[in-house]
C-alpha cells in the first residue's frame, strides 16, 4: 500500500530543483525547506472568564488537527490583573504531514475567504527566514461551525524555515503558492 503524501510536499520536491539552480546551491540539502508551523492565540479576556479560554483551545484543535497547549503568562502586570502563571493563550508546533496540510488548508482555502483579502504581507520576514502572519478571525477556517463560537478571535501563524536569507525564503514561499501583496 502506498503512503499517502500532501500536495503541497509534493510541490516542493517539484521546486527544489529550480530553487537550486537560481541560488546556485553546489548540494539539495543547501535548499530551504520549511521546519515547522506555529500557530498561537492569545486571548487576553480569559483573566475574566476562563471558558473563553477553553473553547479558544478546542477550536485551534480544530483548526490544525493537533491538540494545543496553554500557555501561561511569564510575569505579572497589575494594570491588566495578571498574575504570573495564569493561562492566557494557546499555541500548536506542526511538524510534517500535520504542517503541510496546515500550510495547503490556509493558502488555498483560508487566505482567500477573508474578507478584502488582497495579499499577504511580502515584508513580514523576520531577517533569518521565517515567516510570521496574523489572521484576524478565526471563522475564515471551514473547521470551525460560525453558530457554535463564542467569540470571534485572531491567531499568529509563524513559519520557520532552513533559509539563512529573506530573499531565499520569500522565493520559497511563493513558489509553493503564498498568495503575496503585490
Amino acid at each position: 500500500m502506498k503512503e499517502y503524501t500532501p500536495t503541497l510536499k509534493k510541490k516542493y520536491k517539484e521546486i527544489m530543483g529550480e530553487m537550486r539552480e537560481e541560488f546556485k546551491y553546489t548540494t539539495c540539502m543547501q535548499t530551504p525547506r520549511i521546519e515547522k508551523v506555529v500557530v498561537s492565540m492569545g486571548v487576553g479576556e480569559a483573566i475574566q472568564n476562563k471558558k473563553l479560554l477553553d473553547s479558544s483551545v478546542k477550536e485551534l484543535g480544530l483548526i490544525t488537527g493537533q491538540r494545543p497547549v496553554k500557555t501561561k503568562a511569564r510575569k505579572s502586570i497589575s494594570n491588566f490583573k495578571l498574575r504570573e502563571g495564569m493561562e492566557i493563550g494557546a499555541k500548536v508546533t506542526l511538524h510534517g504531514y500535520h504542517m503541510w496540510e496546515f500550510l495547503d488548508r490556509l493558502m488555498n482555502v483560508a487566505l482567500p475567504r477573508v474578507k478584502d483579502f488582497r495579499g499577504v504581507n511580502p515584508d513580514a520576514f523576520d531577517g533569518h527566514g521565517n515567516y510570521s502572519l496574523g489572521i484576524t478571525e478565526q471563522i475564515v477556517f471551514p473547521e470551525i461551525d460560525y453558530d457554535k463560537i463564542e467569540r470571534i478571535s485572531g491567531l499568529n501563524v509563524a513559519i520557520v524555515t532552513s533559509a539563512k536569507t529573506d530573499e531565499e525564503a520569500r522565493n520559497l514561499l511563493k513558489k509553493l503558492g503564498m498568495p503575496f501583496r503585490r
